[in-house]
């Protein structure tokens, strides 16, 4: 079996069950007897960049998904004359995502950032272990609550701010905690 035929199955794998296979699985995928042969072509993959291990030996992806080209800059001002030349090949999942082994994903839910473009429906990719700083968009547990706001700290106070009039800055009665710093946001049109 070559490397794209496995990327696929791996890929196909990944959109339906939300997760890379184990060894196992992709030796069942590929249809060897053993996990040894899937150890080997999994090692093939981490050694070509499209897989790595997280820190606890886990597969997570790198650069599993396909490279897209970039052909050109498109102005959001006034119209002007499009060319289209091929720039680069980017890879979505390395564009948006510098640390895998330590981001997460959640679904936006409630209007209190949409003054950031942040909409209900969108999704967040969230990077732990991240030191917030001021002004950084956060998902933190506030008194048991978990919310997504701006990071403020001033002097040793520290509170939570929307983007949206509406609604008032959030002072921790007991405990702020900070799960991750949001470092991409995706919104799907259709």
């Amino acid at each position: 079996m070559n490397t794209e035929q496995l990327l696929s199955k791996i890929r196909k794998f990944f959109r339906t069950n939300k997760r890379l296979p184990s060894y196992q699985e992709i030796a069942t995928l590929c249809g060897f007897a053993s996990k040894n042969a899937a150890f080997k072509l999994t090692q093939k993959l981490i050694d070509e960049g499209f897989l790595e291990k997280d820190q606890t030996g886990k597969l997570v992806p790198k650069r599993l998904f396909a490279l897209l080209p970039n052909t050109g800059i498109v102005k959001a001002g006034f119209p002007s004359a499009a060319t289209e030349e091929l720039n680069d090949l980017v890879s979505i999942d390395e564009y948006l995502i510098t640390k895998p082994e330590s981001t997460f994903m959640l679904t936006v839910s409630g209007d209190s950032m949409i003054d950031e473009g942040i909409c209900p429906g969108d999704i967040v990719l969230v990077e732990r272990g991240r030191t917030a700083k001021n002004d950084e968009i956060v998902v933190a547990c506030v008194d048991g609550e978990w919310t997504l706001k701006y990071y403020q700290k001033k002097g040793g106070k520290v509170w939570l701010k929307a983007a949206n009039k509406n609604y008032r800055p959030i002072y921790p009665k007991e405990t702020l905690e900070v799960a991750g710093v949001v470092t991409s946001v995706i919104r799907k049109y259709n």
